[in-house]
């Protein structure tokens, strides 16, 4: 088999609105991949519980914190999760208990639940298992959220990193 004819590795990050935490962390993952050379062989996403910003940019406080941290999220379009979302992916993400719980209501059987995990329980630094909403908060919440998403991200991208290189 060759890379090309390898399917990727597909990962939905999830949250409330999908315009701050989830396209954060979706950014990040993506960034790590490419940066280890396997962006084609990963394809991650994000989206929403809610549909309240659907088609809309992520929060300009989200764009702002990502571009201070060398990131591009000018992409994003907000989406909600869909049933559809556990058939297309490998791995479903989410940012706290509260979509956890959602997304475990919304899974058919246990073979969509058993694809649900939580973010911050990939890093073993992490005091907390719910990345907190920064919308309510200030600039400075968005920057702190980005921290714990980088750290738990880099985390899970170490722990699928082995399955997903290819063999030499």
């Amino acid at each position: 088999m060759t890379l090309s004819t390898v399917a990727p590795f597909r990962v939905v990050f999830v949250c409330t609105g999908n315009i701050c935490r989830s396209p954060m962390a979706d950014v990040v993952f993506r960034e790590f991949a490419d940066a280890a050379g396997l962006g084609a062989r990963v394809a991650s996403t994000s989206a929403g519980t809610g549909d309240w910003h659907v088609g809309e940019r992520a929060d300009e406080r989200t764009l702002d914190a990502l571009v201070r941290r060398g990131y591009d999220g000018a992409h994003h379009r907000a989406r909600q999760f869909t049933q559809q979302d556990f058939a297309r992916n490998d791995l479903v993400v989410a940012l706290d208990r509260s979509h956890e719980r959602i997304l475990r209501g919304w899974a058919h059987d246990e073979s969509d639940a058993d694809k649900i995990a939580l973010l911050l329980s990939f890093d073993p630094g992490a005091v907390t298992l719910d990345v907190p909403d920064p919308y309510y908060a200030g600039p400075g919440m968005f920057d702190e959220v980005l921290a714990m998403i980088e750290s738990a991200s880099r985390a899970l991208f170490r722990q699928l990193e082995p399955a997903i290189r290819p063999a030499m």
